[in-house]
């Protein structure tokens, strides 16, 4: 997110994001001497507050501190309350007439990086669109654009006459209306936006379920683009590591492998401002984003990693890397391209995961099935060798597979969501990192292809796309399910959280894991200079 010059050749129109512009989409100001200590982020830390009906928040002053709530009443009067706790419920308002609610969805996918290459590719023709999660990632025509039914039946009937069929109109007849509301010193307050500024202590927030957490700098409850609301926290970047560093890499990560991790993870959470632009913040605070649990459960080792490597990023060529990590890579990293659609990341590599030479991609590729297989049955002399989900088989009736499939269809709106049981599945193209590109599955209603990270909202039992399909039959040789025979958790792209454990015990330091993970990136202090992101758009 920086308005500098771009320093590589990239396909379409570019917005560059920089600390300085930054600083003003933020309403900050930011000078020549800006540091990461400069900038705040706004992270959503309760999503979609008032979709459980009962839901409530309670908030609460700590260590004596006073709690200032800013918001404007029903005549737009801005009001000032302060108090020590109080508590948010969301209830829903009768609305006198029905109203009618509904978007244009032009696709649904499972992450955002693909919602976001498909987005762009909208905005090619022309279209103006934004990337949503309601609840899976989808892209909808802008709806200050297509802001009337005729717009947007007109834009409806329009693409799916030029062959656009998996376009759909969504919508809804809401008889309430959730709405927010709080009392202080005995008066009810229902403030669309209200502001929480605490004294000088962390704020403590209760969540559903007993959950408690702490935050540092201050919140903000507003509404989101789905109708219900969202608690944001606004806080500086630095703090915001403290809360991710130490349930990203876990406790008895070695300090050198917290150092990489709290880099990769400053470098992602400035990557990934542009998130959740649809509803006014930045990042999540679950694993879409990073997992952020605030100044809740900090650890002495990664609050010592957060200060040792304060400021610093990982670049390339002056922008900021596409700082994808996971847990772990099952003795293999992937390509941008292997796990989603967009343009290739020149430092996101296939590399074998190990400080040995196990295997040579170069001379044998990964994309054949039996140079697949005889791959994964390899189990000692990686990085992440011993770990419960280096390597596993995990098996599933067909009836199982069959209502995984029909649940994921169901929410794509796919026509054949109607299937009864699936016949048979075969993974029919793989990557050199022998990630799954394309598996097909034959059902009693016809035959339809998964690509790439497809698979793994399709069906439960994969835990990455690094596997193979096994037939299990019975004893009359009737095919009665599959086994998942593969490796790795997650998505397999970038740093391996378990791999760099290794590395570091062996002695690398952070700069040096990195760029076994991510060649040719650097690591340097963030600066105005370097651009955060560039969009197609």
């Amino acid at each position: 997110m920086e308005i500098t010059k771009t320093h590589h050749p990239v396909r379409g129109k570019h917005l560059c994001i920089s600390l300085l512009s930054l600083a003003i989409l933020l309403g900050g100001v930011c000078t020549s001497s800006a540091t990461a200590t400069d900038v705040e982020l706004d992270v959503g830390v309760v999503q979609r507050f008032g979709e459980e009906k009962k839901g409530k928040l309670v908030i609460a002053a700590t260590n004596g501190d006073i709690l200032t709530l800013k918001f404007n009443d029903d005549n737009n009067q801005q009001q000032v309350v302060q108090t020590n706790q109080f508590t948010i419920e969301v209830v829903k308002e009768p609305l006198s007439t029905p109203v009618l609610r509904e978007k244009v969805v032009l696709s649904d996918h499972a992450t955002f990086e693909t919602a976001e290459d498909s987005a762009n590719k909208w905005e090619e023709r022309g279209i103006k669109v934004e990337v949503t999660q309601p609840e899976q990632w989808q892209v909808w025509a802008k709806r200050d654009v297509y802001e009337t039914p005729l717009l947007r039946r007109w834009l409806l009937e329009n693409l799916k006459t030029k062959g656009f069929k998996d376009v759909y109109l969504e919508l809804e007849i809401l008889a309430a209306t959730p709405r927010a509301t709080f009392t202080v010193a005995g008066k009810i307050y229902s403030p669309d936006y209200l502001e929480i500024i605490p004294g000088k202590n962390p704020i403590q927030v209760s969540l559903s379920q007993g959950k408690i957490r702490y935050y540092g700098g201050s919140l903000r409850l507003q509404p989101n683009a789905y109708g219900t609301y969202t608690l944001v926290n606004n806080v500086p970047l630095e703090t915001y590591l403290r809360g991710v560093v130490p349930h990203e890499i876990g406790p008895s990560a070695p300090l050198n492998a917290a150092k990489a991790q709290t880099i990769i993870a400053r470098t992602y959470a400035l990557r990934n401002v542009r998130r959740f632009q649809a509803d006014n913040y930045q990042l999540c605070a679950t694993t879409h984003c990073q997992v952020y649990y605030g100044l809740s459960e900090t650890s002495p080792k990664a609050d010592q990693a957060v200060a040792a490597t304060k400021g610093l990023v990982l670049t390339y060529k002056n922008e900021l890397v596409d700082a994808l990590y996971s847990s772990t890579t099952g003795g293999v990293t992937a390509k941008f391209s292997d796990v989603w659609n967009g343009e290739e990341r020149p430092y996101l590599k296939a590399v074998i995961d190990s400080p040995k030479k196990l295997w040579d991609l170069s001379e044998t590729s990964l994309a054949k099935e039996q140079d697949f297989r005889n791959f994964i049955s390899l189990k000692n002399g990686f990085n992440e060798t011993g770990r419960n989900v280096f390597r596993w088989n995990r098996q599933a009736t067909l009836e199982s597979l069959s209502q995984d499939l029909k649940k994921y269809l169901e929410k794509r709106k796919h026509p054949l969501a109607d299937l009864k049981i699936i016949r048979w599945m075969e993974v029919t193209e793989r990557s050199e990192s022998g990630r799954i590109l394309t598996m097909k599955v034959e059902t009693n209603k016809g035959s339809l292809e998964l690509h790439k990270n497809e698979v793994r909202s399709a069906f439960n039992p994969p835990r990455s796309t690094l596997f193979y399909l096994k037939p299990i039959y019975n004893s009359q040789k009737q095919l009665r399910g599959f086994a998942f025979v593969g490796g790795g958790f997650g998505h397999g792209v970038g740093m391996s959280q378990y791999g760099s454990y290794n590395l570091a015990r062996l002695g690398w330091d952070a700069e040096k894991i990195l760029s076994f993970y991510y060649p040719g990136a650097r690591i340097e202090p963030l600066n105005e200079s370097i651009v955060f992101w560039q969009s197609q758009q």
